[in-house]
């Protein structure tokens, strides 16, 4: 090769390195771009899919079913139980004139709170709200004094705003019980927390402080359920009352009459 043509082929084969070295690199920016949108792809998806699915909070239902039934125990920090409650948990909240409904979900539940020689408090927390027991002692009597409900349902639509419900009883004496003993009801008890919130327990049975081994005491029996147990039997007495009433008074009645044909 002449001296002349080496410096013309030494060009031309840098010139080719240099375009071969500008085409991988574009390649390499078109790929990194391509790895970057399938990245995007899930969170594009995920940002678009209906809001019930990233959610955990409670949905409120139109139509009312039975709720579970679950016990639920809170310990002292030595675990000695402190408070014993058996019970299912409806929410039912007004909203526009509707109704709707959520049941507590004991699987998705959990218990805290704290035990005192005079006072305790249970709270059922889950993801959206919570119910929260609080107990005083007072002589030999316990009860409930205060109960507080709060339930921040999932949006019904994808645009809906957020909304919460709360309210409070205070300054009650629910569910009272001599010490050592527990208050049942298997009656619905309807608990009127807020203008838009109620709460009914179903099937209840609690108790705090003095729980021997841990387990219900004696039940005390709540009044729905006394006047549904008593109403038959009074009922029953009344009507045998009046049998019985009617037929002295025809047994009377006839025989004043059979003594009136004897005098004649």
């Amino acid at each position: 090769m002449t001296s002349t043509r080496r410096p013309i082929a030494l060009f031309l084969m840098l010139s080719s390195l240099h375009w071969l070295g500008n085409s991988l690199a574009s390649n390499s920016l078109d790929l990194s771009h391509a790895e970057a949108s399938t990245d995007e792809v899930p969170a594009i998806i995920s940002r678009d899919a209906p809001i019930t699915n990233l959610s955990k909070r409670p949905v409120l239902q139109p139509k009312e079913t039975a709720p579970l039934q679950f016990t639920y125990t809170l310990r002292n920090p030595q675990g000695r139980v402190c408070v014993r409650a058996s019970l299912g948990v409806e929410y039912v909240v007004r909203e526009n004139k509707k109704t709707y409904f959520f049941n507590m979900n004991p699987s998705s539940t959990r218990t805290t709170g704290y035990c005192g020689k005079l006072s305790s408090v249970l709270s059922l927390e889950f993801e959206g709200g919570n119910l929260q027991f609080a107990f005083i002692k007072e002589g030999d009597l316990s009860y409930v004094k205060t109960i507080r409900g709060l339930l921040t349902p999932a949006p019904s639509c994808k645009n809906c705003q957020n909304k919460t419900y709360s309210g409070i009883m205070d300054h009650e004496k629910l569910f009272k019980a001599k010490n050592g003993l527990s208050f049942q009801c298997n009656s619905e008890t309807d608990l009127k927390l807020a203008s838009n919130l109620r709460v009914k327990l179903v099937l209840l049975q609690i108790q705090a402080f003095d729980l021997a081994s841990g387990v219900f005491g004696k039940e005390v029996e709540c009044w729905a359920d006394y006047n549904k147990r008593m109403i038959p039997i009074i009922l029953g007495a009344v009507a045998a009352a009046i049998c019985l009433i009617s037929i002295l008074t025809y047994v009377l009645v006839r025989e004043h009459r059979g003594r009136g044909y004897e005098q004649l």
